[in-house]
């Protein structure tokens, strides 16, 4: 929390590992890439209800006799702790193996359907899934680290919405929810309208 206070998405664009190898996932051709579908701003509401329900309201109410709760959602979606932790764990484990279940098999075939989906759209784990994004997604207007604009620099040439993967127009919107904090609209601005700022947007900068 104190992170998104002060960064808002920035971990997303820079720090997360599962983020890195979906991006290394987009770069690999593929006949046509979506980029925009019907249906797509309805999903992006969807990590806000997993974070809700499998991190919040499961972890508070489904406890066992000692009161303890499973991590329900690194438990039964997070292709991240697969891929990072499940396979190689069961790789070099005889025993776990011979444990592999209908867990291990539901888990493993959400970690391919991402992987599939990561190849043909733009980090989809990310955008619907994740409740750590979704955690810094609410920072992102309140956070420190602002994306800012220049209006008297900006010639609405549309060229820094072009650029951004994740969707996001920075000039109407500097501070959407969805901006990861990666800097591509600031590198395709031609008259540099955009930046990166500490501190509050004034109130021209959100119109």
């Amino acid at each position: 929390m104190l992170f998104g206070a002060l960064m808002g998405r920035f971990a997303c664009g820079w720090l997360c590992p599962f983020g890195l190898l979906q991006d290394l996932l987009h770069r690999i051709p593929f006949p046509k890439k979506i980029k925009n579908f019907y249906g797509d701003k309805v999903l992006r509401c969807l990590k806000f209800w997993v974070l809700l329900v499998f991190v919040i309201l499961l972890p508070m109410f489904a406890v066992d006799i000692m009161g303890q709760a499973s991590p329900y959602f690194c438990k039964y979606i997070c292709p991240s702790g697969m891929f990072l932790g499940g396979i190689p764990l069961v790789a070099n484990n005889a025993i776990l193996q011979d444990a592999i279940g209908f867990l291990f098999t539901w888990k493993l075939l959400i970690m391919l359907l991402a992987a599939l989906l990561s190849v043909i759209i733009y980090r989809p784990f990310c955008k619907y899934l994740c409740p750590l994004g979704a955690v810094y997604a609410l920072c992102n207007p309140i956070s420190l680290k602002r994306l800012h604009l220049d209006q008297a620099r900006c010639i609405s040439c549309g060229k820094c919405a072009a650029v951004c993967k994740m969707g996001v127009g920075p000039v109407r919107t500097p501070d959407h929810l969805e901006c990861i904090r990666c800097g591509q609209c600031i590198d395709a601005c031609p008259r540099g309208a955009l930046s990166f700022q500490s501190g509050e947007s004034s109130p021209l900068q959100n119109k």
